[in-house]
């Protein structure tokens, strides 16, 4: 059974149950009451209604920007530790010899060129990483763990530039997990859904059409609607205006910034 089947039939559900409790309740009241019964003297629930809708909706859109800002700073802090970790086997692979120490860093360059100069939009465009990067990975971790150390001092550095490999590796799959939009379908029809209710209870409050009702209505609607705009800017950490960039990249392997 699909969510969306699921989530038809639940809300379908609940308005049927309260529905039938209220037309039950309102015939019950009319059998022992009969004339005597005045719907004047109820209170009445539609200001109540109307602002607990627009309280739970307030809550619900301060969840999502508080989770798609989230995600776009995990994403932010993914690169940086997939950056770092690549500068730092440049710097330890300064006990090798002349020959091994070039091919390594060489190999981190062109990753990190890569990345930044193809994958990136790749990621954008696409919301995948690219067999190339995969590739050019691969290469690297190769020319660390081929290495033999011809001594203790190299030994030393060689288990640690394993690591920062590890790290990269992990960082990368992290990163490509990220470059998918976070919110799922049934969250967007739940924000649009309840932006449309949460709206349209305007005009349940018999709005009149001088010019500050007009301008409050006004302004409402466009509130929501940069929210929601907000949302979806964030909803995808490397493909829209504010998004994580390759600043860490090119900060600590500034030959590639060009």
């Amino acid at each position: 059974m699909s969510e969306w089947l699921v989530l038809t039939i639940a809300m379908a559900a609940a308005c049927a149950v309260v529905l039938t409790i209220v037309v039950i309740n309102h015939r019950r009241v009319d059998r022992r009451l009969g004339e005597d019964d005045d719907p004047t003297q109820t209170p009445d629930v539609m200001e109540y209604m109307t602002m607990m809708i627009g309280v739970i909706y307030a809550i619900v859109l301060g969840l999502a920007i508080a989770g798609v800002w989230e995600a776009r700073g995990g994403a932010q802090d993914t690169v940086r530790h997939e950056a770092q970790a690549l500068h730092e086997i440049s710097e330890r692979v300064e006990v090798y010899p002349p020959a091994v120490r070039e091919r390594i860093r060489e190999d981190a360059e062109a990753y990190a060129r890569h990345v930044v100069t193809e994958e990136w939009a790749h990621m954008a465009e696409h919301g995948e990483l690219t067999d190339r990067g995969t590739e050019l990975l691969a290469k690297l971790r190769r020319s660390v763990t081929d290495y033999r150390p011809a001594d203790d001092h190299e030994g030393q550095a060689y288990q640690p530039l394993v690591d920062q490999v590890a790290v990269v590796d992990d960082a990368r799959g992290a990163r490509g997990e990220s470059a998918e939009a976070t919110m799922p379908g049934v969250v967007w029809f739940g924000l649009i859904t309840g932006a449309l209710v949460t709206v349209g209870l305007i005009f349940t409050l018999q709005i009149r059409r001088t010019f500050r009702e007009l301008l409050l209505a006004g302004l409402f609607s466009a509130l929501i609607a940069f929210l929601l705009f907000l949302i979806w800017v964030f909803d995808a950490p490397f493909g829209r205006g504010i998004s994580a960039t390759a600043s860490p990249f090119t900060d600590l392997f500034p030959q590639i910034g060009g």
